[in-house]
């Protein structure tokens, strides 16, 4: 998260925070006043209506949250299959005659080196960078792989190198689609909102009819329900840093490259 706008990050938990806030403090004034005006209120019914959409609420969230944990536990697999697919790309590569063989084995490492770099830089330029030079290399292998099938199409040992650096470059577009193009669909984000705001406001006009005014039990709430939020954002945006997977796997596979 070092290059991460902390700008950005606090809007990320600022922003959900007052869409929480400022409903509840403006339904519980709102609700001061109506009991100050009609006397004593019967807040059963009101109460019934609060439980409904604070349970509404909940279950928008836990659906959000199951969103983007899918996509967290996506990339995680999609990881590790990368790992696993440069992996047997470099090994087939031994298959191969030079001046490919040796090439291809330095492009691969490149390729490593270009993921171990973005464990310690998530910057837009480092990613823009990382994103337009994998595709350089992918590029290069598959001309390779192209030299080969002229030479000899029915060489099992050039298909089996072939198929590797495809399955390269289907992994490669999954994980940039991944973590960078599938975002929370607005619609969900808006809906969430509009059941937030008029939860809230039930809430704080709930707070008001019933004569007792909390503002700290308000800004408690607020940030319970921000934290969650902040963290559904989080998932959603792994550019930022702030939640990261683990690149054990992959520094591995880079210290295991460079010794060969």
């Amino acid at each position: 998260m070092r290059d991460t706008s902390f700008l950005y990050v606090v809007v990320m938990f600022v922003l959900p925070f007052l869409c929480i806030l400022i409903p509840i403090l403006a339904g519980q004034q709102y609700g001061l006043h109506i009991k100050e005006k009609s006397g004593e209120v019967n807040d059963s019914p009101v109460g019934s209506v609060v439980g409904a959409a604070l349970g509404l609420l909940a279950f928008m969230l836990a659906f959000t949250f199951q969103i983007v944990d899918n996509r967290y536990n996506n990339r995680k697999d999609l990881l590790l299959d990368e790992v696993t697919t440069i992996r047997t790309t470099y090994l087939q590569s031994g298959l191969i005659p030079e001046p490919y063989r040796n090439a291809s084995r330095k492009l691969l490492i490149e390729y490593v080196d270009l993921r171990s770099d973005l464990t310690k830089d998530v910057s837009v330029a480092k990613i823009e960078h990382l994103k337009a030079r994998s595709e350089f290399i992918l590029d290069s292998l598959w001309k390779f792989s192209e030299a080969l099938a002229a030479q000899d199409r029915s060489s099992e040992a050039y298909s089996l190198y072939t198929s590797s650096v495809n399955d390269l470059v289907e992994i490669y577009n999954k994980r940039v689609t991944f973590t960078f193009e599938y975002r929370i669909p607005s619609a969900i984000l808006w809906v969430l909102l509009l059941v937030t705001f008029a939860s809230m406001s039930m809430l704080g006009f709930q707070f008001g009819i019933s004569g007792k005014k909390n503002n700290i039990l308000a800004v408690f709430i607020s940030v319970i329900f921000a934290s969650v939020m902040f963290l559904i954002l989080a998932l959603d945006r792994p550019e930022t840093g702030l939640v990261r997977l683990n690149q054990t796997p992959i520094l591995t596979l880079q210290q295991q490259l460079h010794k060969k």
